[in-house]
């Protein structure tokens, strides 16, 4: 079943097959009705070794879904008059038997939503709830577990000597330090803290993206947060005039507390020149840069980092969701920015299928960086691969996997599933024409 979100721009889960250890299997996680879920595992016949049932109630929505080496890790919000919380249920990798879940980050059920955060590779989770006053945030209770979900530390984040900022996102690195960062200073600061279990002293760095820059006020519009190696944390930040809301600039920091250093790119401007490149591409005529939101930072193998935006709408309560161009930006292992490049696609869904079956999937694949969207070229509806060189930024042409995919307004493809298990072979979830109603695993590998 396709997955209703009342914010289609932050959909909670949108990565639903994960790899496991040594590229051949890998699970899923199957939306099967409206009241379970299921985790499925797969070997590299696409023979489905076991399946854990995660029943959800009217209450209940999925949170997240990661895994380690051992376990599955569902993660599913519960709400109800009484309160909400955080349940986390482990299923054990080898034979899917579900393990004891966890019920974590236990708040009124007026608070805001409790959050968790696990590392990339699933061995350290950290939820908490927030502790308001007046509406501001001044603290965030939290807990930190281990891959067994063992209770390691119960610590406070308190922001109380902040003064006012924007909501506070935690990240947590392979090693368990956990970062928190912060947008303050009015929308016009970015500040990181950095807390580890053994240390009492809490790390902090900060950097200004906004400020006042020939007569303009320029403050944050969006920020991307990722942790690129599993410890050293990079933000990525689209700014813009906040009088006129045109946006002013694109700014990348690296947050690299394990060498004491922050280092801040040079930005890249969106001038009328950007807007006449864009233009260009898509053979537009824009007179301004609206509803590009910013969706992957990725690093290759060479250390070059790049970052993508994309620009998707709805069009109205009953009108169609688009996904358009896609912004992309790169950077040398020096931070320096070194090319950028507007991809042109023109992709359509129903406003029920929201985002999940258009859009693109990318991951950075030796030094290149691949891409896969749904799109119809030359009358052809398909699955297309390119690929960014990270180090120039040379794009190829879209070039056909050669998949059967339906051409209807119904779902045809869910990116949701989408996923590398190695250099050359892909998982995807397709249906496979407009006489199927069933969705189709599909394993691709690539000479």
């Amino acid at each position: 079943m396709p997955e209703h979100t009342e914010d289609p721009y932050n959909q909670r889960v949108h990565v639903k097959t994960l790899a496991l250890p040594g590229g051949k299997d890998f699970i899923i996680l199957s939306h099967r009705s409206a009241t379970e879920y299921a985790v499925e595992r797969y070997d590299a016949d696409l023979k489905k070794v076991w399946t854990a049932a995660v029943p959800v109630t009217a209450d209940e929505s999925l949170e997240a879904f990661a895994r380690n080496d051992q376990q599955a890790l569902v993660v599913v919000h519960n709400k109800d008059e009484t309160g909400q919380h955080l349940l986390v249920q482990p299923i054990n990798l080898g034979n899917g038997q579900k393990l004891p879940a966890k019920k974590m980050a236990e708040a009124g059920p007026r608070e805001r939503r409790p959050g968790v955060s696990i590392s990339p590779d699933g061995t350290h989770v950290v939820a908490w709830r927030y502790v308001t006053r007046d509406e501001q945030i001044k603290s965030l209770t939290a807990a930190h577990y281990d891959r067994q979900l063992n209770k390691l530390k119960d610590r406070t984040y308190d922001f109380r000597d902040l003064g006012s900022f924007f909501s506070p996102t935690v990240q947590v690195a392979n090693d368990g330090t956990q970062y928190v960062a912060l947008i303050g200073d009015n929308n016009q600061k970015l500040t990181v803290r950095r807390y580890r279990d053994a240390e009492p002293d809490v790390k902090a760095m900060s950097v200004a993206v906004g400020g006042t820059f020939g007569g303009k006020k320029v403050t944050v519009r969006d920020t991307q947060w990722r942790l690129l190696d599993g410890q050293t944390l990079y933000a990525a930040t689209i700014c813009a005039d906040y009088a006129s809301g045109d946006f002013y600039s694109l700014k990348l920091v690296k947050f690299d507390f394990a060498n004491a250093d922050m280092k801040f790119a040079p930005e890249s401007r969106f001038t009328p020149e950007y807007l006449a490149e864009v233009n260009k591409a898509t053979g537009g005529s824009a007179k301004r840069l609206d509803d590009v939101y910013l969706s992957d930072v990725v690093r290759t193998a060479d250390q070059n980092v790049v970052v993508v935006a994309e620009k998707k709408a709805e069009e109205g309560p009953d009108a169609p969701v688009r996904a358009r161009e896609l912004h992309v930006f790169g950077y040398n292992e020096f931070q320096s920015p070194t090319w950028h490049s507007i991809i042109a696609k023109n992709q359509q869904a129903p406003i029920t299928e929201s985002f999940t079956g258009i859009g693109y999937r990318a991951a950075a694949i030796g030094n290149d960086v691949q891409v896969v969207t749904l799109e119809k070229l030359k009358d052809k509806t398909d699955l297309y691969l390119r690929k960014i060189a990270g180090l120039t930024g040379v794009v190829s042409e879209p070039k056909g996997i050669g998949l059967n995919v339906a051409n209807d307004q119904q779902l045809a493809y869910v990116k949701d599933f989408t996923t590398w298990l190695d250099d050359k072979t892909m998982i995807v979830v397709t249906r496979p024409s407009k006489k199927s109603a069933a969705l189709q695993l599909n394993k691709l590998v690539f000479k």
